[in-house]
């Protein structure tokens, strides 16, 4: 047995389980948090980040456009939307990466636990940021009088929908975080950097993510070729005996090929 293997892999889950604890998500049901100020930007408690989802071998990326990097996979879209065709439009709007905003909380009744990060999509967002520009409420994240957040998640069953819904309702009445100063003090200090939780990938290793989706290997999967001769689709199809089109056979040039027009 190879105890160092092993020892690795039990320091892996071990960061994980740790990364998993900074995070928290409502569960169905209603649930209410507060949003606290930011350590690391105090001018501002929302962290947009941008990820790449089940892409090559179903895995989540981080797109480097989160930091104002160059991204690959956003290139290669960009260049699918710009060739005027239907379909090559739709698939690079799918590549695109999906924003998605984080805020530290403390969740009320568990505030023991500390801050954690709740993150959430658009709608969500909008709704907040224009709770926070209305004059009548304003910063509801003000240590003193600042206001909690009443979270209510529905299942899909519940939405009717496929994922299900958040709604959110940020209460009238204006509240400390918390009367304790020792908690205050922890709030304040206690707050991991949100991009320090995530890995964000290199250039290449996203190049070579987006290879594995359009061209899989092991696979029996017909691909559809971009006018600019690019494998853009991997669709798996039955044998009608019909024409097929034929895979690029070197995704690498093919890369290099559109990027250069």
């Amino acid at each position: 047995m190879d105890l160092d293997a092993i020892k690795t892999k039990l320091e892996s889950l071990q960061n994980q389980t740790t990364t998993s604890n900074n995070f928290w998500k409502p569960e169905p049901g209603t649930q209410v948090v507060r949003i606290v100020p930011y350590k690391h930007n105090k001018d501002n408690p929302f962290v947009e980040l941008y990820f790449h989802y089940n892409l090559g071998q179903n895995k989540t990326y981080m797109s480097p456009m989160s930091f104002g990097r160059p991204d690959p996979v956003q290139e290669f879209a960009d260049k699918l939307k710009s060739t005027g065709d239907k379909d090559e439009w739709i698939q690079g709007k799918r590549l695109e990466p999906k924003m998605r905003t984080f805020a530290p909380v403390v969740v009320r009744g568990r505030e023991d636990e500390g801050v954690k990060f709740w993150g959430f999509g658009k709608t969500v967002y909008q709704e907040l940021l224009s709770v926070i520009a209305d004059p009548d409420y304003g910063d509801i994240t003000d240590p003193v009088n600042g206001r909690d957040i009443m979270i209510e998640r529905q299942t899909p069953a519940e939405a009717g929908n496929q994922y299900g819904k958040t709604t959110v309702r940020v209460k009238p009445n204006q509240t400390p975080i918390t009367d304790s100063k020792e908690m205050l003090e922890g709030v304040f200090e206690n707050q991991p950097n949100l991009t320090e939780l995530y890995t964000e990938p290199s250039y290449d290793e996203l190049k070579e993510a987006l290879a594995v989706y359009l061209n899989p290997e092991n696979e029996d999967t017909d691909t559809t070729t971009t006018s600019n001769g690019v494998t853009a689709t991997t669709t798996p199809t039955a044998n009608t005996g019909g024409t097929t089109t034929a895979k690029t056979d070197d995704v690498e040039d093919a890369f290099d090929q559109l990027f250069n027009q």
